[in-house]
């Protein structure tokens, strides 16, 4: 049952909603894809449920056998964050190595056009 909002909820709820507020901007802006934004959307949409009801943590503890709500969500925002991470270390070596090919072909371009073309004997 809810009952009236703590001021830690209150807080919570600000920091959730403006999120989720700007997940949005950032889909209309086309910075996030449809299900990037999906994604993001829906992991604010279930902190603010757990955030208004922390019971509804307690209860999905429960059910998977862990003894409270805050391990929960402990256990999954630890989970979340590594992969996170892992994703982020995938992208920023992709642009690494995106970033180095273009250095290279930028050099080539360079070194060739410092050097005026020969010409060449004809018999």
């Amino acid at each position: 049952m809810i009952t009236s909002l703590q001021p830690i909820q209150i807080i919570l709820l600000i920091f959730l909603f403006f999120a989720i507020s700007r997940v949005y901007l950032q889909a209309q802006k086309g910075t996030l894809s449809w299900g990037e934004g999906m994604f993001w959307t829906s992991l604010f949409t279930i902190a603010v449920v757990g955030v208004i009801d922390p019971g509804f943590t307690t209860y999905l503890a429960q059910q998977l056998g862990i003894g409270r709500g805050a391990d929960i969500v402990l256990y999954f925002s630890i989970v979340l964050l590594f992969y996170l991470i892992f994703r982020t270390n995938v992208y920023l070596e992709d642009l690494r190595h995106d970033i180095t090919q273009l250095v290279r072909e930028i050099a080539l371009l360079k070194d060739d056009s410092n050097h005026p073309p020969t010409k060449k004997k004809t018999k």
